[in-house]
C-alpha cells in the first residue's frame, strides 16, 4: 500500500507518496500552491518518472536484443512501488530494483533512486540509474512535473517560459504519439515564449535539443519559477488542452520515431549504463519568496 511522506524547509512543504516516488504536493508555508493537484478530471498526474522509456513505443512494445517486451507509455516506474530507503526533515530517498515483475517487461538488473530535498525555498529532485547487472543497459528516463497555470498570483497575467540561453530551439511534434521526422520552426523569440492554450492543441511541443540547462516559468509582473536541468538534453512543453496547468518536462531520452522500429537503443537521445556504472539525473526550481 502506498504511502506519503512529508519534508519541510522554512519555505516550502512537500509531501511524496511511494507510488512512483512521485511528488504529491509543492506548497509555501503560508498554503500557496504550485504543483497541479491531480484532478482526474483533467490529468490524474502530478509529477510522474518516466523510466525506462520517455514517450511511446510502437504498439506499446519494445524490441531489445530480438525479443519483443510490453512497454506502455512512459515506462512502468511511475506505477511501481518505490521503497522508502532514507530520509530527514528536508529530505527522502525512494528507490526501485529490478524484480521478476520489471524483468518480464526490461530484461535487465537495475536500481532507480530518486530523492526529493528542501534548501530554503528551492526543491532539487535527483534520480540516479545504476546498471547492477552485467549486460550493457539502454534506457530514457526523464521528468513530467506540472505546475499550476495561472500560478498563484498570476492570475490574469499573460505566462511565459523563457530559456537562460536565449536560443530559438526547433520545434519538434508528435503523429499518433510518435515523433515526427520534420523540425518547424522555433516558436520561441530570443529566447523567449509567450504561452497560449492553442499551443497545444497538437499535443506536446517537444524541443528535441538546444533549450540549454536553465529556464524561468513566469506571470509578467507576477510571480516566477527558476528551474535548473541536470543531464537532461531534451525539453517538452506540455498542458491538456483547456487544462489549468503546464507540464514543464526535461529528458534523456524520447519518444519512437514515427514509422520507426520498436527497438530501444533506436529511439532518440537514448542512454546506456556499462555494467556497474551509475548515472544522474536531476532538476531544481526556486520559487518566489
Amino acid at each position: 500500500m502506498s504511502e506519503t511522506i512529508r519534508i519541510e524547509s522554512n519555505a516550502l512543504i512537500v509531501d511524496v507518496s511511494s507510488l512512483g516516488a512521485e511528488m504529491q504536493s509543492l506548497a509555501h508555508r503560508d498554503g500557496r500552491q504550485w504543483l497541479w493537484h491531480g484532478d482526474a478530471a483533467w490529468w490524474s498526474g502530478r509529477a510522474p518518472l518516466l523510466f525506462p522509456i520517455v514517450g511511446k513505443a510502437p504498439d506499446d512494445s519494445l524490441a531489445i536484443g530480438g525479443t519483443r517486451y510490453p512497454m506502455k507509455q512512459h515506462g512502468f516506474a511511475r506505477r511501481s512501488e518505490f521503497a522508502l530507503t532514507q530520509s530527514d526533515n528536508s529530505f527522502c530517498r525512494h528507490e526501485l530494483k529490478a524484480s521478476a515483475e520489471t524483468r518480464a517487461v526490461y530484461p535487465f538488473d537495475f536500481s532507480l533512486s530518486l530523492e526529493h530535498r528542501l534548501e530554503g525555498a528551492i526543491l532539487r529532485v535527483t534520480a540516479t540509474v545504476t546498471n547492477e547487472g552485467t549486460d550493457v543497459m539502454p534506457y530514457g528516463i526523464g521528468f513530467h512535473p506540472a505546475f499550476l497555470w495561472p500560478l498563484p498570483g498570476g492570475e490574469g497575467k499573460p505566462h511565459t517560459v523563457t530559456l537562460g540561453n536565449g536560443a530559438e530551439p526547433p520545434l519538434a511534434r508528435l503523429h499518433d504519439g510518435y515523433l515526427a521526422a520534420d523540425h518547424l520552426p522555433s516558436p520561441f523569440h530570443a529566447g523567449r515564449l509567450v504561452l497560449e492554450s492553442g499551443f497545444f492543441d497538437a499535443d506536446a511541443m517537444i524541443f528535441p535539443e538546444g533549450t540549454g540547462s536553465e529556464l524561468t516559468y513566469a506571470a509578467n509582473g507576477g510571480p516566477c519559477l527558476k528551474f535548473c536541468f541536470e543531464n537532461l538534453p531534451n525539453l517538452a512543453l506540455w498542458q491538456k488542452p483547456g487544462a489549468p496547468f503546464l507540464c514543464i518536462e526535461p529528458w534523456h531520452g524520447m519518444a519512437a520515431h514515427a514509422g520507426g522500429t520498436a527497438e530501444l537503443t533506436e529511439r532518440p537521445f537514448t542512454a546506456a549504463l556499462a555494467a556497474g556504472e551509475s548515472a544522474n539525473y536531476g532538476f531544481s526550481v526556486e520559487l518566489p519568496a
